[in-house]
């Protein structure tokens, strides 16, 4: 199971990194990293055909639990996925930006 710490994290959002955040609709809505896209733990393989297949996935929670359950179900399908160690809670900690609503759809959602 791969792990990548906030600063490699920050590196790979900064560069574009494909991002999906597996915490429930509310969490996402109440704070969540700038452009990242929500795909709750509970239906993350409604969203399986929605990402990229051709660069890593980072997948962010609240702490690091959950990203590393869905990271480690990711890879069974054959996605290169990694877990935010920390995840938003460490992201916010260390005073780097969140934003609230929904901001961005689940990854192959067309509509808004």
């Amino acid at each position: 199971m791969r792990e990548v710490d906030l600063e490699a994290f920050a590196a790979g959002l900064a560069a574009g990194a494909f991002v999906i955040d597996v915490r429930e609709p509310d969490e996402y809505v109440a704070g969540h990293v700038p452009g990242v896209h929500s795909a709750p733990l509970s239906a993350l393989g409604a969203v399986l055909d929605g990402l990229p297949a051709d660069r890593p996935v980072y997948v962010i929670c609240a702490s690091g639990n959950r990203s590393l359950r869905a990271a480690e179900q990711l890879a069974t399908y054959g996605v290169d996925a990694a877990s935010v160690a920390g995840g938003t809670a460490g992201w916010a900690r260390t005073g780097r930006p969140l934003v609230s609503g929904p901001s961005a759809s689940a990854p192959g959602h067309t509509g808004a």
